[in-house]
Order: C-alpha cells, then sequence, then structure tokens
C-alpha cells in the first residue's frame, strides 16, 4: 500500500501569500517523479496559522528517492549562493508519516 507524508507547516498570516506563490511557481515539479501519487496544499480556514502538505507515494523508498533527489534541489534554491536564497516563509515544519490501510474512491454514476 502507499505511503502518506504530510508536511505541516506553521505559516504567520504575512507570509502566507509567499508560501503559495513558491508553491504555484514549483508547481508540477514532483508529478515525474517516480513512485509518485498525489499533492495537495491545504490552506488553513479558521483557527490555525497551519497550512498540511499533502503527498501520497507508491512506497518510501520512492519517497526518499524524490526527498534527496529533486525536493532538495528545490528547497535549496538550485545554485544560487546562500545570501541570496529567499528565507522559509513557514516559521516551523513537522513531517508526520503515515501507511495506507483502507481507501476508497467515489462509484461511477450511472447515465
Amino acid at each position: 500500500m502507499s505511503v502518506v507524508k504530510i508536511n505541516v507547516l506553521t505559516v504567520p498570516a504575512e507570509q502566507r501569500e509567499t508560501l503559495e506563490k513558491r508553491f504555484a511557481a514549483r508547481a508540477h515539479a514532483v508529478e515525474n517523479s517516480d513512485g509518485f501519487e498525489w499533492f495537495e496544499l491545504l490552506r488553513p480556514v479558521e483557527g490555525t496559522d497551519t497550512y498540511l502538505v499533502y503527498t501520497r507515494w507508491r512506497d518510501e523508498e520512492s519517497f526518499q528517492a524524490w526527498l534527496e533527489g529533486p525536493m532538495k534541489a528545490a528547497h535549496r534554491g538550485a545554485d544560487a549562493p546562500e545570501a541570496e536564497r529567499p528565507k522559509p516563509a513557514a516559521s516551523a515544519s513537522t513531517l508526520w508519516s503515515f501507511e495506507v490501510v483502507q481507501q476508497a474512491a467515489p462509484k461511477p454514476t450511472e447515465q
């Protein structure tokens, strides 16, 4: 079964737009990664400053390969010198890991 990784990001209100623009600029960067199954950036609606970055992978090895390759390069700011790299938009980050043990999808509607 698949594995799910949820990056829990604490994002101050004044950094929300910055965070969302950065994700938009990297849109589709993960989609060609071997073993990648799904991505969602979840914006908090009320009562919290926590964004959730949801990804689903075929297996732990696929996630680790992406983490050590494309993800590291994207977060490193490519080849930019450290002084030119943008400051993080999140003030804190925690990674949650899950195994998918059950799942359901909508049933096709009959026409």
